[in-house]
């Protein structure tokens, strides 16, 4: 162990549960990081954060463009899709991008040979779980004086069902808690055979039919997976237990449940290939193959299509800003780790890089859809250019007149006017002409001397002529 990460021994602290239980037990472990320690891992952050900035560059790039091109294809398909009858093929348009629509009737059934389960079914999935250990951990760090940090890292074993093997060899401590592999596996069975109407309809167009509903095991189906796994197996709640006690499952036991995709109507979009179906190759560039359950219109599925394709092309617009955020992040830490020699101080540069790249990864990122937009859409990233210039020089000139009319300037030489006056400041004092300026009339109660006489001043008392004397 080196100096500049120490580790305690662990503190031991048994869960709630038996061996069969759904309990676990815990640990507890503190690791000490001096401030050399952090700043070498913050350095080896930076590497990491100029390597992840580039990265999210190119994913939002490349999203751009597989979004304009499927978005095209779409287009294009929309634009010379033919709605055909499922009763015939018609050889005429064979190689052409075709719309089809109608009743599905099975060749078969599909089975899984392995425990023997039968249905009549498009698809049979199986879905096999296994009890095992799950690790969890949570840590909590606490900054030290001088930069240093100190991590208390609890660490939880607990017994679940699982259809995903959790690799016990990573385990902080594996002994105890070990996995033993998946005997068997998930799996999907499409039927081999079916047809649309006059069309064959293979594996690879219903594989691409969702929405499985459970489907409960027999009686039959036990004594034939009884005799496949040569273990104790018995049907619960519909699903297959292959283990000698449901209610006190054990590390290794196996749950086996299936579903069944059914559907009486399908419509498929696709290239007619003879008597079946294939991906249309577009011009734009991607391949189009649509199936969906019952009938739907053409224009539907390809509104569909695009709507996915939208959502899909913001979900990875949000990947590739949150890995630009974070390569920003990695890149700054070294100053908020050095600051935290002082520990508010880290926190209050920590705060402030943050802000800094999040500014940056919204400009960055903006930069590099406008320029993949330019790329992919020229005459259409032209015009949003043009139109966003537009508006923010609009802002800018908006606010710059405000500000202008908010703070009158006056030239030197020239006196402001008087509050109540109408003198207007521009006018130089003295070269006003004669009969054009008038004083406001005198508040009621004010002595007013006529026009053409000196005012006497009641707290100077002069005249035109000197002092006046009293």
């Amino acid at each position: 162990m080196s100096d500049d990460n120490q580790a305690s021994g662990p503190s031991w602290s048994d869960g709630p549960g038996g061996a069969g239980g759904y309990g676990g037990d815990s640990f507890t472990e503190t690791t000490q990081t001096s401030w050399f320690g952090r700043l070498k891992q913050a350095i080896v952050g930076v590497l990491i954060g100029l390597l992840l900035i580039p990265v999210s560059v190119v994913l939002l790039f490349w999203n751009e463009g597989r979004a304009v091109t499927t978005a095209r294809s779409l287009t294009e398909g929309a634009g010379i899709v033919q709605s055909v009858s499922a009763d015939r093929v018609d050889p005429a348009n064979q190689g052409k991008l075709v719309h089809v629509a109608g009743p599905l009737t099975l060749g078969g059934s599909v089975s899984d040979a392995e425990f023997g389960v039968t249905a009549q079914a498009v698809r049979l999935i199986r879905k096999v779980e296994m009890y095992q250990w799950k690790e969890e951990s949570r840590s909590e760090t606490r900054k030290k004086l001088g930069g240093g940090e100190e991590t208390v890292t609890t660490y939880s074993y607990v017994r679940e069902w699982s259809d995903r093997l959790h690799d016990s060899t990573r385990f902080k401590q594996p002994g105890n808690h070990h996995n033993p592999p998946m005997r068997y596996s998930s799996r999907s069975v499409t039927v081999a055979k079916a047809s649309l109407g006059a069309f064959d309809a293979s594996p690879n167009v219903l594989g691409r039919l969702s929405g499985g509903e459970p489907l409960s095991v027999d009686a039959a189906a036990e004594a034939r997976a009884r005799q496949t796994v040569g273990e104790p197996v018995r049907v619960v709640d519909g699903r297959l237990y292959v283990g000698r006690d449901p209610d006190s499952p054990q590390i290794g036991d196996l749950r086996i449940s299936y579903e069944a995709v059914t559907a009486s109507q399908i419509s498929v979009v696709a290239q007619q290939a003879g008597n079946g179906f294939a991906p249309y190759q577009t011009a734009a560039g991607d391949r189009l193959l649509m199936v969906e359950k019952g009938v739907v219109p053409a224009a539907q599925m390809f509104t569909a299509a695009q709507d996915a394709n939208t959502v899909m092309t913001w979900i990875l617009r949000a990947v590739g800003a949150l890995v630009m955020f974070i390569g920003f992040v990695l890149f700054f830490r070294p100053l908020s780790v050095v600051g935290d020699v002082i520990p508010f101080l880290g926190d209050i540069i920590g705060l402030g890089t943050g802000a800094i790249g999040l500014a940056m990864t919204a400009v960055l990122s903006a930069i590099t859809i406008a320029v993949a937009w330019l790329y992919y859409r020229p005459i259409v990233g032209i015009l949003v250019l043009v139109v966003g210039v537009g508006i923010a020089l609009g802002l800018w000139f908006l606010g710059r007149g405000r500000r202008s009319a908010r703070q009158v300037a006056v030239p030197a030489g020239m006196a402001p006017a008087a509050p109540g006056y109408g003198m207007p400041p521009q006018v130089p004092m003295g070269q006003m002409p004669p009969g054009q300026w008038q004083p406001p009339p005198m508040p009621p109660g004010q002595w007013q001397q006529p026009p053409g006489q000196w005012q006497q001043n009641p707290q100077q008392g002069t005249s035109p002529q000197g002092p006046v004397v009293r």
